[in-house]
Order: C-alpha cells, then sequence, then structure tokens
C-alpha cells in the first residue's frame, strides 16, 4: 500500500512514522508513506497557500490553486483509490473504516488547517471525508497519522499475530474483553480460574461474554446499533 499526505506542517507527521510498527511495516516494504510539503506549491515569493475568506470572518482558508495543484501532480503519477480529506465535519472513524481502507492500493490524504480548505477542493477532488472525533485539533497531521497507523497495522504481516488485530475492540462492534499475564495473584488480585484452566473453548465462551457486558456497559450504542 502507498499512502500519499499533503501537509502544512510535514514534520509533524516524522515522528509517527518512524516507530514502532508503522517503521516496521516500511522496513518491510509493506507500506510506503510519503509526506509532501504544500508550500511547495504555494503561489508568489512567500509560497502563499492561505488567504482571508470570502463574506469576511475570523480566520484564513487554505487556498484552491496550491491544493489543486499538489492533488494533479500526484494524480499524474498514480491512481487513487481514495482521497480523504480530514477535517472534523465529517462521519467519525471507526474499525468498518479503516478495514475498508486497508484493502485499497493508493490512498491520498489531505490535512487541514486554520479554517479549513476552499469548499471547491471537497467538491471537486476530496472522495471520503473523515473525522477523528467531535473537536478541533490546530491541524489535520495527528488526525491523519491517527488514520494511518489504524490502516497500516491490518495490513497482512505488519503485526507479527495477524490474529491479533482480528480481535481487537470494535471488529465485531463489541469492545474487547479483559486480558491478564503473569503473576496469577498480585496481592491476593487474581486472575479467573477459567484463563488457567486449559480449556480453550469454555476460555472463548467466557471472553465472548465479557466482551458483551463492557459493550453493555460502556459502548451500549454499538449493540444498539446491530
Amino acid at each position: 500500500m502507498r499512502i500519499d499526505i499533503i501537509s502544512v506542517a510535514p514534520n509533524l507527521l516524522e515522528s509517527p512514522f518512524s516507530h514502532s510498527i508503522i517503521k516496521r511495516a516500511q522496513d518491510k516494504s509493506l507500506a510506503e508513506i510519503t509526506i509532501h510539503d504544500l508550500r511547495e506549491f504555494g503561489l508568489g515569493n512567500y509560497k502563499q497557500i492561505d488567504d482571508t475568506q470570502f463574506g469576511g470572518g475570523a480566520g484564513m482558508v487554505m487556498m484552491i490553486e496550491p491544493i489543486a495543484n499538489c492533488i494533479r501532480k500526484l494524480q499524474s503519477e498514480r491512481d487513487y483509490d481514495e482521497i480523504i480529506y480530514m477535517t472534523p465535519d465529517a462521519k467519525t472513524l471507526n474499525q468498518s473504516t479503516a478495514n475498508t481502507l486497508s484493502l485499497k492500493e493508493n490512498i491520498l490524504i489531505l490535512t487541514g488547517h486554520y479554517k479549513g480548505v476552499d469548499q471547491r477542493i471537497r467538491d471537486l477532488f476530496i472522495t471520503k471525508e473523515i473525522s477523528i472525533g467531535d473537536y478541533v485539533l490546530t491541524g489535520g497531521e495527528l488526525a491523519a497519522a491517527v488514520l494511518v497507523d489504524a490502516i497500516v497495522r491490518l495490513i497482512p504481516g505488519v503485526i507479527g499475530d495477524e490474529q491479533s488485530a482480528l480481535t481487537d475492540s470494535f471488529q465485531d462492534n463489541l469492545l474487547s474483553p479483559p486480558v491478564y499475564t503473569r503473576p496469577s495473584d498480585f496481592e491476593g488480585n487474581k486472575v479467573p480460574e477459567i484463563l488457567l484452566s486449559g480449556n480453550f473453548p469454555k476460555i472463548e465462551d467466557w471472553r465472548s461474554d465479557q466482551a458483551y457486558k463492557r459493550t453493555k456497559e460502556i459502548r451500549p450504542d454499538l449493540i444498539a446499533d446491530e
């Protein structure tokens, strides 16, 4: 998979993609992540990328021309399955969306800044808009990092135990059950006996039951959506 990201502040994305699972995915050539500095497509001597909004009002707006020029250059090099705009006024990212996107070959992500992008960019180029929550960040870089992490970890071969990703929270609209490791007794707080029994069918039944109970208590909306 190849992921291209258009950013006003590309340095913000260096660390998230230079460590841990995302780095290993790139080292294994399972994922290729390329960050593009929008200012390279800025207008005039000052590489302008934002301007005041028509109609007045506070805040600057990302201009259409630099973004359009950048997207068109990238489109001339490859076909994109999705061109995604990270914005708080969109549908919230969920596991189902991450699963679907992990099957794509080429994805282009546009990160927002200031008051957002000229609406014509959204109308002409964007195929999917994604939010990571009902709050506003200073820019879309951190949101893009969240999306990339959620996608890349699902690519076969990225995580050593591929079954691990399939049993994460939200894969079946349920939260994950409680997990335990050694010691089995910590200051009188013991691991549930069933997990020590070696009876794996009953362990799976226990986990399924616990997952349902946790979801009903913490996120009943997930069950209601079924």
